[in-house]
């Protein structure tokens, strides 16, 4: 169901305090995360073995964390080291630990059998540079990821879901985008002219005039988007000091269950343009706008029948190869078997 190798958003930095336990299912595994005593942070499955009670449930005891019900205490690498009563400890009496790392404010944790690959590592660089100003946002969607991966993956929804806010022209809709593969998912530009301003901008930029869009984002296995798009004067040569808007926006996916996902957002302005007022007027704008989505994916859900087959259409491109680059992940993590004749 899910790709296991890979490293999946679990929290952002702030969420995992330093003297508290956090909880969170990633792909359908309880986790619960908390800070050792050197400030690093530990992710293990939130199960004791003994009777299976949420160890979130229990309390952190310096960098160990000890479960709320039978009292067994865990390090940080999941063994267990103390059991109240008994003096001997089973080799057995441990818990699965995960591989995690703090990279640039993403909490990121790596669930798969395999060795961690930290060259497929997100590159978020803005979620944690001074050239650029945001703040941290998440949703947690009752729907499958596929169906907001599919939203991420075609923006000429911007049109209609979101007149009022992201959008502001039909026209985005009519341009169909550049797709290209690259490792481990795709690319997708797309370039809009002389399109009227959307209401989104109007905190960082007092312009009345038509203008020329650009997005183009990467979007990469498990489901991270990594965004750089902006506008200017329509008309205007592209110019680094010229008069406009420019975004980095980073998303990422994470499923919770089949059925339900956590959503990572941010988009990040210029810090040189604005101040603390223009970032939080952006991000009520951004968040206005994906709780848009948010209701029209969940009613999606709710329609999807799969005794009736989607209509494939030419917008579809970025999503229809990602979908095939994730199946062909999916079949890759499968386990072989050799078949034996009978003699």
């Amino acid at each position: 169901m899910f790709i296991r190798n890979l490293w999946y958003v679990a929290a952002w930095e702030h969420e995992i305090s330093a003297d508290g336990l956090f909880s969170r299912t990633i792909i359908d595994i309880p986790i619960v995360f908390y800070r050792d005593d050197a400030g690093r942070v530990v992710a293990l499955e939130d199960r004791c073995c003994h009777r299976h009670a949420p160890l979130s449930r229990g309390r952190k005891e310096g960098s160990c964390v000890r479960c709320g019900y039978h009292g067994l205490k865990f390090d940080a690498s999941g063994r267990c080291v103390e059991i109240p009563g008994t003096p001997g400890i089973p080799r057995v009496a441990r818990v699965r630990a995960f591989p995690t790392v703090v990279h640039h404010r993403w909490v990121v944790v790596w669930m798969g059998e395999t060795s961690p690959d930290h060259s497929s590592l997100p590159d978020n660089f803005s979620c944690d540079h001074p050239d650029w100003k945001y703040l941290p946002g998440y949703l947690r969607y009752d729907t499958p990821y596929p169906l907001i991966v599919d939203n991420l993956l075609d923006f000429s929804h911007l049109s209609y879901v979101h007149a009022q806010t992201l959008g502001g022209s039909e026209e985005i809709a009519r341009i169909h985008p550049k797709v290209d593969p690259i490792e481990g998912g795709v690319r997708v530009e797309r370039t809009v002219p002389s399109v009227p301003m959307p209401n989104y901008y109007a905190p960082l930029w007092e312009y009345s005039g038509l203008i020329d869009r650009w997005i183009s984002y990467e979007f990469r296995l498990p489901a991270t988007l990594l965004m750089a798009s902006g506008a200017r004067p329509a008309g205007a040569a592209a110019s680094a000091d010229g008069e406009g808007v420019l975004f980095h926006s980073c998303q990422a996916l994470t499923p919770e269950t089949p059925n339900s996902t956590h959503y990572f957002f941010m988009e990040a302005h210029r810090a040189d343009s604005g101040d603390a007022s223009t970032t939080a007027g952006l991000f009520d704008g951004l968040l206005a706008a994906f709780e848009e989505d948010r209701k029209m994916i969940t009613a999606q859900a709710g329609n999807v029948s799969s005794a009736t087959p989607m209509v494939a259409l030419p917008m579809d491109k970025a999503l229809v190869l990602f979908r095939r680059i994730t199946e062909e992940r999916l079949r890759a993590e499968q386990p072989t078997t050799t078949r034996v004749d009978p003699v």
